[in-house]
């Protein structure tokens, strides 16, 4: 096989490939096998029908894609690694010649990854923030504990506030009409959480429990159901319930409830700590990516349409994930939300082709820098994952080489050791 490439624009290139004829012959080949499996021809059993029988019946071209289907993985591959580069989409194949007895000559027009022009990405100054914990900071977490622990009280009396669970049935209607999805019943709203449609919440604030209302709302311009978008609704309500938060005072009670401590003081004492480690690593977490931030700015790259797509689609499946681990998933996200999945991943196009043009600019820093992990970094690594998930090194890496994985957890620790060198060749300024 002969490989020559070319590029015709920034980040995309032709590569020009030829498959000798002895490979095609085998393709063929293989392609018969597997049509002749399926060929009915009368006189003979399936998959033994004689190869110049068939090819007098239905002609060599019948074997034609499927040959090519055979053949084109596997030598575009080839023609890839043997050129050294890398394709961030799919190829667009052009065939130029292909028959049986004929070398195969096609060319591939394909997105690669972009080169980075390195701008100034040592000595970069960066504000390093102070660690110390305020008191309105313990006295928020504290509020926030209150909050967990609190117990939910039956109100018999009084109206729903901000902050009450309204157990509610509803029916909504547009036009006088029902509409699919618009029905719930005992259904638990926390007001003021934002989770219904904007005015909703806001209008069962000031009802007692057995009250009825209409509910006037109007869907936004960007609600998923288009039957729905921008219209206006009503919404009849009917209060069962309201539940009140009985928050526990903060005493030394408290403390022996929510905590291994019999002060509240000693409890307090812990929530400086732990607020302290949180900050810091928040602190360290902000001065990373204000330093990869102005690497990146500082460096000249064009970033490809196709890997922005490819990392849209990664952060909406990550999304996903999050969701599911809160006991939400996409679906119920986009109902409550009033959005549709062009949308939410229309609004992750920026943040996607920040993430894209900094993975490249610490990609490229790393490669002048000469950083990379080592054979000992990674049987670390290994080490701490195998007793995260309770299995082997071994059984490890052989699930990762499987998958496709290990190459990815060499990369990360390779950007974890480009990100740490930014940081010991910046220069902090220290600010409040």
């Amino acid at each position: 096989m002969k490989a020559t490439w070319e590029k015709i624009e920034k980040n995309k290139v032709v590569l020009n490939v030829e498959v000798d004829a002895e490979q095609v012959a085998v393709a063929l080949d293989k392609a018969f096998k597997k049509v002749a499996a399926k060929a009915n021809i009368p006189g003979f059993r399936k998959g033994k029908v004689p190869r110049q029988i068939f090819e007098a019946k239905f002609g060599v071209e019948s074997l034609y894609q499927d040959a090519l289907d055979i053949l084109l993985p596997e030598v575009y591959v080839q023609a890839v690694e043997e050129s050294s580069i890398e394709p961030v989409d799919r190829p667009d194949v052009e065939i130029e010649q292909f028959g049986k007895g004929q070398a195969l000559i096609f060319k591939a027009t394909v997105i690669v990854k972009p080169e980075v022009q390195l701008g100034e990405y040592k000595g970069l100054e960066v504000e390093q923030k102070a660690d110390a914990v305020s008191e309105d900071e313990i006295a928020e977490e504290l509020k926030r504990l209150q909050q967990r622990h609190a117990e939910l009280v039956v109100l018999e009396e009084g109206t729903a506030e901000n902050g009450d669970i309204a157990v509610i049935d509803f029916e909504g209607f547009v036009d006088g009409v029902p509409f699919e999805g618009g029905k719930g019943e005992s259904h638990s709203l926390e007001l003021g959480s934002g989770s219904f449609i904007p005015g909703f919440e806001e209008q069962v604030v000031g009802l007692a429990k057995g009250e009825e209302k209409d509910v006037n709302v109007t869907f936004p311009e960007e609600y998923h159901s288009e039957e729905l978008k921008g219209k206006e609704a009503v919404f009849k309500v009917t209060v069962r319930d309201i539940k009140r938060k009985n928050l526990p005072e903060l005493d030394d009670e408290f403390a022996k409830d929510v905590s291994e401590f019999d002060t509240l003081d000693e409890f307090k004492q812990d929530i400086v700590t732990r607020l302290q480690e949180r900050k810091q690593k928040s602190n360290e977490q902000e001065l990373e990516s204000s330093l990869v931030e102005k690497a990146a700015a500082n460096a000249e790259v064009e970033v490809p349409e196709a890997m922005i797509t490819t990392e849209v689609e990664q952060m909406y499946t990550e999304f996903g994930n999050r969701l599911q681990m809160q006991g939400m998933d996409l679906a119920m996200y986009l109902q409550f939300t009033g959005q549709d999945e062009a949308t939410v991943k229309q609004q992750m196009r920026t943040d996607a082709a920040r993430r894209v043009r900094n993975n490249l600019v610490i990609e490229a820093i790393a490669k002048a820098e000469s950083i990379s992990a080592s054979e000992e970094e990674i049987n670390e690594e290994l080490e701490r994952l195998s007793s995260q998930y309770q299995r082997s090194t071994d059984e490890l890496r052989a699930i990762l080489s499987a998958n496709g994985s290990l190459d990815t957890l060499q990369n990360d620790l390779t950007s974890r050791k480009t990100i740490a060198f930014l940081v010991e060749n910046s220069k902090a300024v220290e600010v409040a």
